[in-house]
């Protein structure tokens, strides 16, 4: 075969640097599981047995309002095909793990204390959160939120961190798996920048291995979206982190009043939400930075049917809304959330999957799925894998009816 240009080595080569280059940006979607939720626990309630203390209510508040699979149905939204199934793996679900993971919260839900205060919650939380270790009923993820460093915070963030650390090396010899720390109200890339220098001197004053303390950051503020010079935020945000970061949550409160939203429009579906959604997604797809959203404010004023069904109908609505947008975990604050938290995504999973199991298998196989007017794409087929994977991995589906296509 004849060709005109006689060589495009160098350009092969620049290809290739670009490639590389694009690589260390992008490295590709985060591996292993996500929790569907954060529960957050202010720091002077917390104690061993909370994490079971919020399923035992769940359970109690799912037997008692919705006793078998025509309520739930009925409570949730679900089809009648899929009601019982999921009921049943909700109730399991709240007796084994009803907390997939925990944020013990020195910020917003505990407020500002005098040191003393806060030094006797650091000690308590220490000895709530070794008891649950030693007992194996620490979630899977768990961690602390500190103060932010935009509002003055910022000495009693680093004291509370250091002293809960030290505390606990103390006390258990060792820092426990699935430790995060939650840096809240983000408003300049300096202060991640800030807060990762802190943790470098952190990790070398009690031994740990550089960079082992990682963090998520809660994009609540204006700024975290569009920065002081015009530019989206996040960007900046990421390259302080250096590394460190692993999640971005979403904060809805925080967000809208910032936006002048008046307080009945504070809420999780609200289209400037979902603006700022849209942008987290496109500014960190691909970075392996998982993504949160935020939470739901109503709760059962009291534990009549009216209350708590209502409490459950918003609550169910915006973990839906969140699951359409690609958004597959949130925050909860109450036991009445679990629930409706595992209700929305089991129902979310379950509805249609033999459809998706069925499209995963016939395209490894090369073969159309009859009748389903659908031709999957790669990305499409790479979509519905995840999907079975969140499925399995929260515990609406058994892994043993995934195709062999899919990694186990």
């Amino acid at each position: 075969m004849n060709l005109s240009v006689s060589s495009i080595d160098d350009l092969s080569a620049r290809i290739a640097a670009v490639r590389d280059e694009h690589a260390t940006h992008f490295p590709g979607a985060a591996t292993g599981r996500q929790p569907v939720h954060t529960v957050y626990v202010p720091a002077d309630r917390f104690s061993p047995s909370t994490p079971s203390d919020f399923g035992a209510e769940g359970l109690r508040l799912l037997n008692t309002h919705t006793p078998g699979a025509g309520s739930f149905g009925t409570a949730f939204g679900l089809e009648p095909e899929i009601a019982g199934l999921v009921r049943e793996r909700v109730a399991a679900k709240l007796a084994a793990e009803p907390v997939e993971d925990v944020r013990v919260d020195f910020e917003d839900g505990y407020g500002v204390r005098p040191d003393a205060e806060e030094d006797d919650h650091v000690a308590q939380v220490v000895e709530a959160i070794a008891a649950a270790y030693e007992a194996k009923t620490l979630p899977h993820y768990w961690g602390l939120r500190v103060k932010s460093f935009a509002d003055g915070g910022h000495e009693r963030s680093m004291r509370t961190l250091d002293v809960f650390l030290t505390a606990l090396r103390d006390r258990l010899g060792r820092l426990p798996g699935g430790f995060t720390i939650t840096f809240p109200k983000v408003v300049m890339a300096e202060h991640v920048a800030l807060f990762v220098e802190y943790l470098d001197r952190l990790e070398e004053a009690l031994g740990l291995p550089g960079g082992i303390l990682r963090f998520e950051v809660q994009i609540e503020t204006t700024e975290a979206i569009i920065d002081h010079e015009g530019r989206i935020g996040l960007r900046g945000i990421v390259a302080a982190a250096a590394g460190r970061l692993s999640a971005a949550h979403f904060g809805v409160f925080d967000y809208t009043a910032a936006c002048g939203l008046p307080p009945a429009e504070q809420r999780l579906d609200h289209p400037a939400c979902d603006f700022a959604r849209n942008v987290m997604q496109v500014t960190l797809a691909g970075t392996g930075i998982r993504l949160s959203d935020g939470s739901t404010n109503v709760i059962p004023r009291n534990d009549g049917p009216d209350e708590v069904n209502q409490a459950w109908a918003v609550h169910a609505a915006h973990v839906r809304h969140s699951l359409r947008h690609g958004f597959y975990q949130g925050w909860d604050m109450h036991p009445a959330h679990l629930p409706s938290r595992y209700a929305a995504v089991y129902g979310f999973h379950l509805s249609g999957v033999d459809d998706v199991i069925g499209r995963v298998r016939a395209w490894h196989e090369q073969a159309a799925v009859e009748g389903s007017g659908v031709m999957d794409e790669p990305a499409t087929v790479k979509a519905l894998v995840a999907r079975l994977r969140r499925a399995v991995d929260c515990g609406a589906l058994d892994e043993s009816v995934l195709p062999p296509s899919v990694d186990r």
